[in-house]
C-alpha cells in the first residue's frame, strides 16, 4: 500500500538509543551502494550517552547547494535535497563546510558528496525510508502531523532554524519538549566571546574585532 502524500519525516532525539539500526538500513537501500547516508552523533558525550540520528534536513534554500560551484546539488520539486550528482561534483567540500546541520560528507574514493536523500528512490514510489521502517524506538518516524501529535502529546514538532543571521525552513521536522523555550544562539558571536581573552589575535582574524594586547 503506498504512502500517503501527507505523510512527514520526523526526528525525534530524546528517543534515539544509539543502536545503529537506521544506519546499517540506510546502506542497503538500492541507489546508495553499501554506503550509509546517516550517521550517529553524540549530544555531550562528557556527560552522556545520548545520541542522536543525523540526517538531512532538506532546507527550503538548501545552503549546499548555494555554495555548489559546479551546480551538482539539485533540490526536487517535492523538496528533497539530493546527492550531488556524479558528472558535476568536483568534491570541492563547499558543501560540507556550509551546511549548518553538518549533513553531508565527502566519499573521498568516489570524489563525490554522498548524503541522506530520503530513500527518495523508494518514497518517490510511495514506500517509507529505510531508517524510519526499522527504528525501535521511533526516533525516527515517517507519517503524518496528527500521528505524531497523538503520539507524543508532550512534544512539538519544528522546522524553523536560526544559526546567527542565517533562518532556515526544513522539510524535516524535529521533536523538542512541548514547553521548551526556543534559544537563538549566534555560534560565532559565543566564539568570538569566549576566544577573546584567551587569544586576541585569533579573535581579530575570526571575528573582525581590533585586537587588545594585555598589559
Amino acid at each position: 500500500m503506498p504512502v500517503p502524500h501527507d505523510y512527514l519525516f520526523f526526528i525525534d532525539p530524546n528517543r534515539c538509543i544509539g543502536c545503529e539500526s537506521c544506519v546499517q538500513a540506510c546502506s542497503e537501500c538500492d541507489t546508495h551502494k553499501g554506503h550509509s547516508m546517516i550517521h550517529l552523533e553524540f549530544m555531550n558525550r562528557r556527560e552522556s550517552p545520548q545520541s542522536v540520528p543525523v540526517v538531512c534536513m532538506h532546507c527550503d534554500s538548501p545552503t549546499c547547494a548555494e555554495v555548489c560551484p559546479a551546480d551538482a546539488i539539485k533540490r526536487t520539486e517535492d523538496g528533497v535535497v539530493q546527492t550531488a550528482r556524479k558528472p558535476r561534483c568536483i568534491a570541492c567540500n563547499n558543501c560540507v563546510l556550509a551546511c549548518p546541520f553538518g549533513v553531508p560528507k565527502m566519499n573521498t574514493r568516489e570524489e563525490l558528496m554522498m548524503k541522506c536523500d530520503m530513500c527518495y528512490d523508494r518514497t518517490s514510489e510511495g514506500k517509507r525510508p529505510m531508517c524510519a521502517t526499522v527504528c525501535p524506538s521511533q526516533a525516527l518516524f515517517f507519517g503524518t502531523q496528527a500521528e505524531i501529535d497523538r503520539l507524543r502529546p508532550r512534544s512539538r514538532a519544528i522546522n524553523d532554524f536560526q544559526f546567527g543571521q542565517q533562518k532556515i525552513h526544513t522539510k524535516v521536522r524535529m521533536m523538542v519538549p512541548h514547553d521548551a523555550a526556543i534559544a537563538h544562539i549566534d555560534v560565532v558571536d559565543a566564539m568570538c566571546a569566549d576566544m577573546g581573552e584567551d587569544d586576541p589575535m585569533l579573535s581579530a582574524a575570526v571575528c573582525s574585532l581590533p585586537i587588545v594586547s594585555k598589559t
